[in-house]
């Protein structure tokens, strides 16, 4: 349980990795469509996607020598950490 509460932690000491989490929760996008949906820069959503997927929650869907049109996902992990987020009210 423990390791779930250090990833919520994590997830909400930042508002970008927050809101780039949230959005996926909806499906699978892109970079480009995440910063659209959640009006952050594209930089600061590549940030929180390359932070969240070392974290394990999020996944590349796409192959790793993609360097356009990479598709995103949330790992079950990453959708747990939102939900407790959501549970407690957390963002």
């Amino acid at each position: 349980m423990s390791d779930e509460w250090d990833d919520v932690s994590y997830v909400i000491s930042s508002q970008y990795r927050v809101a780039t989490l949230e959005r996926l929760q909806t499906g699978p996008a892109t970079p480009s469509l995440i910063a659209t949906d959640t009006d952050l820069s594209i930089a600061h959503v590549s940030r929180a996607l390359q932070e969240l997927q070392e974290a394990e929650l999020v996944t590349l869907l796409v192959s790793e020598e993609r360097r356009k049109g990479r598709v995103y996902g949330a790992t079950e992990q990453g959708t747990a950490v939102m939900e407790t987020i959501h549970a407690q009210n957390m963002a």
